[in-house]
């Protein structure tokens, strides 16, 4: 019954096909208008069925689309503390080294001195240095 079109999706499997649509997009097999259209109609999705049309082209299955109810990935474990990994440890850090190169350009024309674009690989370094986040 999971694999009827006419099932409707939520939150998950729209997040999954916008991931899935990204790797597509960052292989090549995606021009950015593509990229667009296919994510605005993943947004409006409301069923199955309106998702595996926008991967029928596209290389690996639509079953990708929606995770198998017995096939739960288990949650990786840190091997320092023991407690589950999440990402949120990452994205806190991705955000910040994206911020770095826009404070950098902002200070740059502020002071007119092009020393603050050194702030980008020392920010990466000291937010990134010694992580081992696979």
């Amino acid at each position: 019954m999971a694999d009827s079109p006419d099932v409707r999706i939520g939150t998950a499997e729209r997040e999954r096909a916008f991931s899935l649509l990204g790797e597509h997009f960052a292989a090549g097999r995606l021009s950015p208008a593509e990229f667009d259209e296919r994510s605005a109609a993943a947004g409006r999705a409301v069923t199955r069925g309106e998702l595996v049309p926008l991967f029928a082209d596209l290389p690996g299955a639509a079953a990708d689309l929606v995770p198998s109810a017995t096939a739960a990935p288990a949650p990786s474990v840190s091997s320092e503390t023991g407690a589950p990994k999440t990402d949120a440890g990452r994205d806190w850090r991705r955000a910040v080294m994206a911020l770095v190169p826009i404070a950098a350009l902002v200070l740059f024309f502020v002071t007119g001195t092009w020393l603050w674009f050194l702030a980008i690989p020392a920010a990466g370094a000291i937010l990134f240095a010694g992580r081992d986040d696979r």
